[in-house]
């Protein structure tokens, strides 16, 4: 019997060596196709037209499902993002988009959410398109002490990679971003335009925050708009008019105040406080579907989204009644999502790439 259990033993321990040593070689070889169909393989290019990818919808909340606020632009070959949460250059990877094609970040604000992700950007923008100038970052006043600050903290890493790499990998003049900032503009003010794509800056209203601004981009008779954070305001509304997407901001206050109601009952009143103070420097889904009903956009994508949201299933709970106050589709963002707006054209094309 002795002899007999341990020649099982034998066995299973056989077994479990081949079994061991078969998962390795499938598993190399599996990772090497991977390697081979996904490194290199920038998908960013969408047609001659205006696309918008969201590369981040969540909001300082912890959701592991979302990035924090991040909007791709792409505009027949040029690539430009609008804010940079955490997570945000993560998700253009895995989206395909190669952040070394990335011309500039527009900031809406500097919230910590909005450009807590630019860290990660600079040195994946660097790298990858072996830049030799800094990545250039386009915003209101206030700007150049936020990229300074930047650079100051990235700087000991920005040595240690060209000591590393050498010189002709990372030139030691590309590493980090450099400002170029605009006054808070009382209206809608152009910030930028090339080569056909015409940007605009207006202001909205996200007191006591200052300066704030949304960004309208048309290109080849498309326009998309991206609120930034804002309560419902009266200057998106007009900058907005007959864009084909609104890309909004989102708090569900019902939502919210179950949140709240519970930090309180369990003793945690500061971050309840917090909670409360939100209310009113975010548009609710409805409030963002009047905004889009009165600019006669075609298409409300909801981003930034308050509070985090588990799944699919409490979409319903959080737009609540806002398709009543608008005709158009009602898009609950998700990270990953694209729009593909073709030139001269009325279509909106929708992708998932994550």
């Amino acid at each position: 019997m002795r002899k007999l259990v341990i020649g099982l033993v034998v066995v299973a321990i056989a077994l479990a060596v081949g079994v061991f040593a078969f998962q390795r070689d499938i598993g190399n070889w599996l990772f090497e196709r991977a390697a081979q169909q996904r490194v290199g393989a920038d998908r960013a290019g969408f047609g001659d037209g205006l696309s918008v990818g969201l590369c981040g919808t969540g909001s300082p909340l912890p959701n592991p499902a979302r990035a924090g606020p991040c909007n791709i632009i792409i505009a027949g070959e040029r690539v430009f993002v609008v804010d940079m949460g955490e997570g945000g250059a993560r998700n253009l990877n895995l989206m395909g988009i190669d952040p070394g094609r990335i011309e500039a970040v527009f900031l809406t604000h500097f919230h910590s959410d909005h450009i807590d992700g630019m860290g990660p950007l600079a040195l994946l923008h660097w790298t990858g398109a072996n830049a030799d100038t800094p990545l250039a970052v386009i915003g209101p006043d206030g700007l150049q002490q936020v990229v300074e600050g930047f650079n100051a903290v990235y700087r000991a890493d920005h040595g240690y990679r060209v000591a590393h790499h050498g010189e002709t990998i990372v030139p030691p003049t590309g590493g980090g971003f450099r400002a170029m900032s605009f006054t808070m503009p009382a209206s809608p003010q152009v910030v930028f335009e090339q080569d056909g794509l015409r940007v605009t800056a207006f202001p909205v209203q996200h007191d006591p925050v200052k300066p704030a601004v949304g960004y309208r981009f048309d290109y080849k008779g498309r326009s998309v708009v991206i609120s930034g954070d804002t309560a419902r305001s009266a200057s998106l509304e007009a900058a907005a008019k007959g864009a084909d997407i609104l890309i909004h901001d989102a708090l569900q206050p019902q939502m919210v105040g179950k949140i709240t109601d519970a930090l309180e009952s369990a003793g945690q009143s500061n971050t309840a406080q917090i909670t409360r103070d939100i209310l009113d420097y975010h548009a609710s889904p409805e409030d963002a579907a009047k905004s889009a009903q009165a600019a006669g956009v075609k298409q409300l994508v909801l981003s930034h989204l308050v509070p985090p949201i588990p799944g699919s299933f409490f979409y319903p709970a959080f737009l609540g009644d806002a398709a009543d106050h608008f005709g158009g589709a009602i898009i609950v963002g998700e990270d990953g999502m694209i729009f593909t707006l073709p030139a001269n054209s009325d279509t909106i094309e929708a992708s998932t790439r994550l």
